[in-house]
């Protein structure tokens, strides 16, 4: 395991996984606090692999009967888990699989019946294979909770809860996040066992090597403002708060000579799979996304989060703009904020303890130049193709299908941020999540 960790640049600790890993392969229940970029998921999923890899050999493995599992509300975050997972399991001969919606439910159904020895899952397919008698938690010997706080979450909390009920209660759990709120504690009552916590910093901390700006903009200097923050060479994402938002400005960027590909609900999974991949190679360098992007998304190298209005929460604010200054790299955030948003916006910024002083800008202004840098090259649209007959609304994700039906035909509660897991409930509606 430790030269599969080299082989990807991983030869020291970072103090997330320093804290908890004496605690974890001991199989203690641990509840983990760090900042976003912390190295949450290696804290989890090197204790997960080796300890299972210790209670029994890979030729114990069972169809249909998982012994580790982790619990994420994203589907874009459960890929990324797999994706760390998987090698390491594969050093003892282990596998993986994930399961979400969004996809068909057919190849997690086959994974199952050959046997997995980790399974990374989404609440609401996951209920739905359990449902079908596809799979059982009864072998389930370790549970991770991925974005604790989160899962915690009126709108996930019920599903999680059963999905918790099913686990054998002498498992080990490991709740991991950067904050610890909302349900989490009622999670913590009821499922750890006496659990010890272990926070690296304060949660109102901030990575040192993230800059936050804040641009007073007027309405009508806002459009060249975002442009000009889009148009530097390295890669950046634009959040905004609503699909329709993010499938505009990512078109008419594209327009205007520099690339850009959308994330948001209103996306078939292959189509976030395809926009994701293009950002995270090069293909583009700017992401337009809703907050289906906020959590779990890790592309190496964002130098740039924009928040194209001010979220809604502080929380948002502060799992955005993780998306740069990741793993000790250095990063910048900016707040487009326009008169009639101070209020709200300071609010905002005190409650997430940033302390930045606001600027007002248009494209031109020197605090915008020296931020975004050198400007890429102007790239030509591709004319788009002519639509065909009867393809019109399915092209784009519309009516066709892409809201995303589960295999039991009910919605998946993509496009509400929950990749998969049960729809949210209103309480965070009036912001991106709802994307």
């Amino acid at each position: 395991m430790v030269d599969a960790l080299a082989a990807d640049g991983k030869t020291e600790a970072f103090p997330i996984q320093q804290d908890t890993l004496p605690d974890t392969l001991a199989g203690r229940d641990v509840l983990g606090r760090g900042k976003t970029g912390s190295g949450k998921t290696l804290a989890f999923s090197i204790p997960m692999v080796t300890r299972l890899a210790d209670e029994s050999s890979s030729s114990a493995r069972r169809p249909q009967r998982p012994r580790g599992m982790v619990l994420a509300p994203t589907r874009e975050l459960a890929t990324q888990i797999d994706a760390v997972l998987k090698p390491l399991a594969a050093t003892y001969g282990m596998r993986t699989a994930t399961i979400f919606g969004g996809v068909s439910a057919g190849k997690q159904i086959n994974a199952l019946k050959n046997g997995v020895d980790i399974i990374v899952a989404c609440p609401g397919r996951l209920e739905d294979l359990l449902q079908q008698r596809v799979l059982t938690l009864d072998d389930v010997e370790i549970t991770v909770l991925d974005e604790a706080d989160h899962m915690a979450d009126l709108g996930f909390l019920p599903g999680v809860t059963r999905l918790l009920q099913k686990t054998p209660r002498g498992g080990q759990r490991m709740f991991f996040s950067a904050t610890l709120d909302n349900g989490v504690d009622v999670l913590v009552k009821r499922f750890l066992s006496n659990e010890i916590f272990h926070s690296v910093d304060d949660p109102t901390s901030h990575v040192s090597a993230m800059t936050h700006h804040v641009f007073e903009v007027e309405n009508e200097d806002k459009k060249p403002l975002i442009a000009k923050l889009a148009s530097g060479t390295g890669k950046r994402i634009l959040f905004t708060r609503t699909k329709h938002q993010a499938k505009r400005l990512a078109r008419q960027l594209t327009n205007q000579g520099i690339p850009a590909r959308d994330l948001h609900g209103d996306l078939s999974q292959n189509q976030r799979d395809r926009n994701l991949g293009a950002f995270g190679s090069g293909e583009v360098r700017v992401l337009v996304a809703t907050d289906v992007a906020a959590r779990g998304v890790h592309v190496d190298s964002v130098e740039l989060v924009v928040h194209v209005d001010p979220p809604a929460e502080h929380k948002a604010y502060l799992h955005r703009s993780g998306r740069t200054a990741r793993a000790g790299s250095a990063g910048d955030v900016v707040t487009v904020m326009l008169p009639e948003q101070r209020k709200d916006t300071k609010d905002l910024l005190r409650k997430a303890a940033v302390k930045v002083q606001p600027v007002s800008v248009t494209a031109e202004s020197d605090e915008v130049t020296r931020l975004v840098g050198t400007i890429a090259p102007h790239v030509e649209p591709a004319p788009r193709a002519p639509q065909q007959q009867g393809q019109g609304r399915g092209r784009s994700g519309g009516r066709s299908g892409s809201r995303g039906q589960g295999s039991s035909g009910r919605p998946s509660s993509q496009g509400r941020g929950s990749g998969g897991g049960r729809r949210r409930s209103g309480r965070s509606g009036r912001g991106g999540s709802r994307g």
